[in-house]
């Protein structure tokens, strides 16, 4: 059932987002698009080789007008920051003011991996979060965007007909439907209005 999405102004307290495959583009346009007044957190898991660093952090901070930063264990949360989860962690929400890095299995052959991203911050924010799924070629994030809704907090799905790569958007949308269903234009729009 969908249910309307009020102001983002004052609603949410933290934004998580996830992505696959496809998914380095698609940020890059909704991280870009953050306003430099965003009084919230924004916490992102991108799948990623277990192998070798990273190089998100930098490469979203040349058009982000925030801070983006690599998570650490016990990481401070803080409005207006961008987190990035490393290579070969999960990224946890410990709770209202910490985050914290897991080496619990991989979720679909992946860590970092959505879902626990997803759950630990829906147990931590309750309705107060905002999840944003876009482009990915596995079923990682449906268990979260489950806990999210289930929790009370607001989940909007890329539509799958523009993603990259459907097989995320479209699994998630079947196992616990979504919000609201938008294309990344419109995500962009709903982000740049998002103000104190």
């Amino acid at each position: 059932m969908k249910r309307r999405t009020p102001p983002l102004a004052g609603r949410y307290d933290a934004i998580v987002i996830g992505a696959s495959a496809g998914g380095v583009a698609a940020l890059r346009m909704l991280l870009d698009a953050l306003p430099s007044t965003l009084p919230v957190p924004v916490l992102v898991v991108q799948h990623l080789p277990r192998d070798r660093p990273s190089q998100l952090a930098e490469l979203f901070a040349h058009g982000c007008p925030l801070p983006v930063a690599e998570a650490e264990d016990k990481s401070r949360l803080a409005p207006g920051v961008v987190w990035i989860a490393p290579p070969d962690y999960h990224l946890l929400v410990e709770d209202r003011a910490t985050l914290a890095l897991s080496l619990d299995e991989p979720v679909m052959f992946s860590r970092p991996a959505i879902d626990p991203l997803f759950e630990s911050a829906a147990a931590v924010f309750g309705e107060r979060l905002l999840a944003l799924l876009l482009t990915g070629a596995s079923s990682d994030g449906s268990e979260g965007i489950a806990a999210v809704r289930a929790a009370g907090g607001t989940a909007w799905i890329q539509c799958p007909d523009e993603a990259a790569s459907s097989t995320m958007p479209a699994s998630a949308l079947a196992h616990a439907g979504a919000d609201e269903v938008l294309t990344l234009d419109q995500i962009r729009e709903r982000l740049r209005g998002f103000h104190p």
